[in-house]
């Protein structure tokens, strides 16, 4: 049985809490491995070992540190099949899916290759007599990502990676659910060129995430995860004097015009509501057709694809979707179905049931289809965070467009529609911090940045693109005069341009 410890000091590094969870094969429920939780004393160690590195580290140009990541790239891409395979089993997504978390991770890595430009400063010769001034880019020190379980190569890599480029030192604490790659992420850094002790890795739960919050050697914390946790986590480290940003739940709609082209949308719902067994933050979870003919025509498309979705093990190619994660959100998710029935929903396609032949202890569910959905429900209203779709019907366009700009979720949202007009009015008037339109998953692309708003969001800046590169430096601007521009005698109003 593997036993994961730590990343400390450039090297991995054996628990000693004495506490461990187990690590789970969500294909077939078996435990594949044993991680250690970690202590307040080990996240200190590795945070002392960060804190002595740090400073070499940003000494080293901005075109340096980025040929380390070059270099990263492609150590990567030679492990990318055994990166793949080691996420879907501890995660439970198909391996498809799992190449595709790990790419939109290296995008990011590779918008930050950009470094020498992006930390460029701003100069202004002549601002006064004999006077400059400029601003420069510094890295704040030591700074930490708290990481999920449902992206454990793709947001480790979006806060890791910006957070390297520009000087400084990491504690990453991934999901302890599914910490194999995170690890071997850190070891790929070392490889690649990075000084021992930058880039350190503690598994552990929410003892390591308080120590990591309340030691004033961290500077600053990104979170993704739920919105609660984020709430939390975000209020806890601001007290704390960090700069915070924490991103939470969603609960993401699509909008179906009339016109939109009903095959389009219909294969956009499947894969963006079904996709990795719906454990995604940018997941579709509710259809909103506008007008009742929309509605009847998209519920009678829908229903025989969300029936015909083939759900098997991560290593099936021919799988849509595999497990969920463990076997308490199987629990949670079929919770809510048997909630959204009681609260009077109709449940057009039902999946609870399904069981994986020789797969029988797996963490399997069958796709959901809900229809006639009502905004009171608390299966609208909460993230479910599992395979299932519910349709909101929209008697107009207005109502479409009042349903996601009153949730408490901000995250993303889409419209499918073939008239710009409608498309460009609800992207500048939808309460929403991520639009898509005809694009169900308005991820954004790596430079530009990503994030919700609402109870999606909490901090001033965004992940990955120049938000990113913000919120790990701080701006240091300096204005200068030398002798020759300055002037006898000593001034006692405050410096103007006049």
């Amino acid at each position: 049985m593997r036993e994961i410890g730590h990343f400390i000091g450039g090297k991995t590094v054996a628990g000693t809490s004495g506490r461990t969870a187990d690590v789970l094969q969500p294909m077939d429920g078996t435990v594949q491995g044993q991680v250690a939780l970690a202590s307040a004393a080990e996240v200190r160690a590795a945070i002392e070992n960060a804190k002595a590195a740090q400073p070499e580290w940003a000494a080293m140009n901005p075109q340096r540190r980025a040929r380390v990541l070059m270099k990263f790239l492609d150590l990567v891409h030679a492990e990318y099949d055994s990166l793949a395979e080691l996420l879907a089993r501890e995660h439970g997504k198909t391996i498809p899916d799992a190449k595709g978390d790990i790419q939109r991770g290296l995008e990011v890595v590779e918008f930050c290759i950009g470094a020498p430009h992006l930390m460029k400063g701003e100069f202004t010769d002549g601002a006064g007599p004999g006077i400059d001034v400029y601003s420069m880019r510094q890295p704040l020190g030591v700074v930490a990502g708290i990481t999920p379980f449902n992206f454990p190569a793709m947001i480790p890599l979006w806060k890791v990676a910006p957070a390297l480029a520009v000087g400084n030192a990491f504690i990453l604490k991934p999901s302890e659910r599914d910490p194999g790659v995170p690890m071997r992420i850190a070891e790929l850094f070392i490889e690649a060129g990075l000084p021992e002790g930058v880039l350190n890795v503690v598994n552990g739960d929410k003892e390591a995430v308080d120590a990591i919050l309340d030691d004033q050697d961290v500077k600053a914390v990104g979170f993704v995860g739920s919105t609660p946790i984020a709430q939390y986590i975000y209020s806890r480290g601001c007290a704390n004097g960090k700069r915070v940003q924490c991103f939470g739940g969603a609960k993401n709609h699509m909008i179906i015009m009339p016109d939109a082209d009903m095959d389009q949308a219909v294969d956009a719902l499947v894969g963006a509501g079904y996709g990795s067994a719906g454990e995604r933050c940018m997941a579709i979870s509710v259809a909103v057709p506008v007008g009742q003919q929309t509605a009847d025509r998209l519920v009678e498309a829908l229903a025989p694809r969300v029936e015909a979705l083939k759900v098997g093990p991560s290593t099936d190619p021919a799988a849509d979707f595999g497990p969920l994660v463990t076997q308490q959100a199987l629990d949670r998710v079929k919770g809510y179905v048997d909630l959204g029935v009681e609260e009077g929903a109709k449940l057009v396609v039902d999946g609870r049931d399904f069981k994986m032949q020789g797969y029988e202890n797996g963490y399997y569910m069958g796709g959901c289809l809900f229809d006639n959905v009502t905004p009171d429900m608390r299966i609208y209203k909460e993230e479910i965070f599992g395979p299932v779709l519910s349709v909101v019907r929209a008697e107009n366009y207005e109502e479409a467009l009042r349903l996601p700009s009153d949730h408490e979720y901000g995250n993303g949202v889409a419209i499918f529609t073939r008239d710009g007009d409608a498309a460009r009015d609800f992207s500048a008037r939808v309460q929403v911090g991520m639009v898509g339109v005809n694009v169900p998953i308005p991820v954004p692309i790596a430079y530009y940045t990503f994030g919700g708003w609402k109870g999606s969001g909490f901090g001033d800046l965004n992940q990955h693109g120049p938000d990113a590169f913000r919120f790990y430096t701080k701006t240091k601007t300096v204005t200068s005069r030398w002798p020759s521009g300055v002037k006898d005698g000593a001034e006692f109003v405050i410096p103007t341009m006049n």
